[in-house]
């Protein structure tokens, strides 16, 4: 089934819940006026979101800075994903983010718009901050409009995560370049043969569509708006919805049901997309064998992959961009970082950190694997950098294509109701 010769697609067997990228975890820290003391010593602040197993390892990684720097001390904020947006969304507002901050992607536009971001540029200009060693190109990823406003800790790219055993006892054997007939024939088989829906429901992941669009010449997102329109979409969700009545995608009823836990871990769906780095959780939630296989074509080539990261931004009212940067290129050089943070955050970004760090476990071996697998293949675009409002479109095509799915929403309402709720987002 499809061409190609890679097929490396590897079994997650052991369970691993560090790699949780996001997660829920308790307010700790405080605030600080981020200035100087007597002695000379600088101050800066340095916050970020997720589980409380990241946020051990970010401060054994802060007391390994502080050794190297005993005149930068660092003070510490963290919560959950929502939590840590809102509460920045304030600081940005009254003018007093954190020094340096963990970002991603969907917020570079957003806060650069407003003036908040440093343009790091100058700080590697003057020595204080390495662009060199990162891996595949994945510095790219901080970069909008020459300027760089992030810098990347880690890398993930899109994945398809597969119920092994339910795939073997189907006779289907997923191959890099296999196309998307492919992929919706082997669900038919599943469906028919192990009386179990092929995929669990794909059609509201805007990182999946964003893929198929990008192997038909287009992308979800232009530098200021959309890059698809309502003819696309109807298409994309109308096909959709006759494969969740054909039964070869999940139930939507189900999948709320047995929410938080996947369909996928539950039994209830044999196939997955995700982010590879988050794949981790299916061997600790279900008790088969989870593989990585490739994301289908068009044309039996291109995926339309890239990698994206979490990446850690500077505030432009930082009063000491000099140590936020020496900060920063510690936490992406540093080896021993490296061996701290493991795959927390995604594939770590640069050579230094990549090569320092074995993964033990079978998960985090797999992840590796498939980056570098799909690194081989040629596959690998670059991202399109994303609007500001691009966070909030995000939420609203889940939250109407869930709607469309369920039977609450027809196609054409929910087309129409995504187009204009993505259009009020991007003009803000």
């Amino acid at each position: 089934m499809g061409s190609g010769n890679v097929e490396r697609r590897t079994i997650l067997k052991a369970a691993g819940a560090s790699a949780a990228a996001l997660g829920l975890a308790a307010t700790t820290g405080c605030g600080g006026d981020g200035g100087t003391s007597a002695d000379g010593t600088v101050t800066i602040r340095y916050a970020w979101w997720g589980a409380e197993e990241r946020t051990k390892r970010i401060n054994r990684t802060i007391a390994l800075f502080e050794k190297k720097y005993p005149k930068i001390k660092v003070e510490t904020d963290f919560q959950d994903y929502v939590a840590f947006w809102e509460k920045f969304q304030t600081q940005a507002a009254g003018g007093n983010p954190p020094d340096v901050f963990q970002n991603s992607v969907a917020f570079l536009r957003k806060y650069d718009k407003r003036g908040v971001l440093l343009d790091l540029k100058s700080q590697v200009d003057a020595g204080n901050l390495s662009m060199d060693n990162f891996r595949a190109g994945v510095e790219k990823v901080g970069q909008v409009d020459g300027k760089q406003l992030g810098i990347p800790v880690g890398s993930n790219t899109m994945s398809l995560v597969i119920d092994e055993k339910v795939f073997e006892k189907a006779g289907v054997e997923p191959a890099q370049g296999w196309t998307w007939d492919d992929y919706f024939a082997a669900l038919e088989k599943i469906r028919d043969t192990q009386k179990v829906a092929g995929d669990t429901g794909y059609f509201g992941i805007m990182y999946l569509y964003d893929l198929r669009l990008r192997q038909n010449g287009k992308a979800f997102f232009t530098d200021d708006g959309l890059g698809f329109d309502e003819g696309d979409l109807t298409e994309w969700w109308t096909d959709a919805y006759n494969r969740v009545k054909a039964g070869i995608v999940t139930d939507p009823k189900k999948v709320e049901q047995i929410k938080p836990k996947s369909a996928l871990a539950s039994g209830d769906g044999a196939s997955e997309f995700t982010w590879d780095n988050f794949t981790v959780r299916y061997t600790t939630e279900g008790d088969s064998t989870y593989g990585l296989a490739p994301i289908p074509t068009t044309d039996g080539k291109q995926t339309g992959q890239y990698l994206s990261s979490l990446m850690l931004s500077a505030s432009a009212r930082t009063e000491h961009p000099e140590e936020v940067a020496q900060f920063i290129d510690f936490m992406v050089h540093d080896p021993e970082v490296g061996k701290i943070m493991g795959y927390d955050r995604g594939i770590l970004a640069t050579s230094e950190q990549f090569d320092a760090y074995q993964p033990a476990d079978a998960p985090q071996k797999a992840i590796a694997q498939y980056e570098k697998d799909v690194a081989e293949a040629g596959v690998l675009g670059a991202i399109t950098p994303h609007p500001a409002g691009a966070d909030t479109v995000e939420a609203a095509f889940l939250r109407i294509a869930g709607d469309m799915a369920l039977g609450k929403t027809k196609v054409s309402d929910a087309v129409k109701q995504f187009f204009s709720e993505a259009e009020t987002a991007l003009a803000a």
